[in-house]
């Protein structure tokens, strides 16, 4: 593995799998990923989700949001579930996910036995991408670019609590993302499913002083 590298995105330090990585002889940089939790080449982007990562998500609603992102980004990205058995949901809305994942959003689904076994999965991926020829791992990736509208739709669909649909819902009221940064919580609750919850955290989000909790 001497010399194969991966980008993690900030928020897999405490997962402890950036040790297993580093430990079978991974180069790993840690930075803010816009999409994903690892990247290891300019077309591959990995996310990694526990059961109950991946559960949350699908209640959330997050997930299909986060694969349409990833599907943008680049040419080939994977999603990898570590399965430890801990899912509540009924097994047939897990199946008909994972299907979605992988028919509606074009994302290959790889099951893992846990966090060393998600280690070398990523390694391998790494591995093959990056030898011999080499494909370094890009924070850009290598599908089309985004266009204006779809930067500014992935800028407020990354704001708590706002997905894809809300994000268009809000661009469409305040025109741009700036009318959004600038518009009220009474104002945000104009827009339909934005309730007072919802529009205050937008307006917390927007405008706290950067580093601040």
């Amino acid at each position: 593995m001497k010399g194969i590298k991966v980008i993690a995105d900030y928020r897999e330090r405490q997962s402890g799998l950036i040790d297993s990585l580093e430990s079978i002889g991974m180069v790993v940089s840690v930075k803010p990923l816009p999409v994903g939790d690892y990247i290891v080449s300019d077309r591959v982007c990995i996310e990694r989700k526990t059961s109950s990562d991946f559960e949350s998500s699908i209640i959330s609603g997050r997930l299909f949001s986060q694969m349409a992102r990833m599907k943008e980004a680049y040419k080939s990205p994977i999603l990898i579930i570590e399965d430890n058995g801990d899912f509540r949901l009924p097994s047939a809305v897990i199946r008909g996910a994972i299907a979605a994942v992988y028919i509606d959003y074009g994302l290959q689904v790889l099951a893992s036995d846990g966090q060393s076994d998600t280690a070398e999965i990523i390694a391998s991926l790494a591995k093959r991408e990056q030898s011999p020829v080499r494909r370094e791992p890009s924070m850009k990736g290598s599908a089309r670019a985004y266009t204006g509208r779809q930067s500014q739709e992935y800028i407020i669909g990354n704001l708590p609590g706002i997905g894809p649909k809300l994000a268009r819902s809000l661009l469409v009221h305040f025109k741009s993302v700036r009318g959004i940064a600038n518009a009220s919580v009474d104002e945000l609750m104009c827009v339909e499913k934005i309730g007072r919850k919802k529009a205050e955290m937008i307006h917390k989000t927007v405008n706290m002083e950067y580093g601040a909790t």
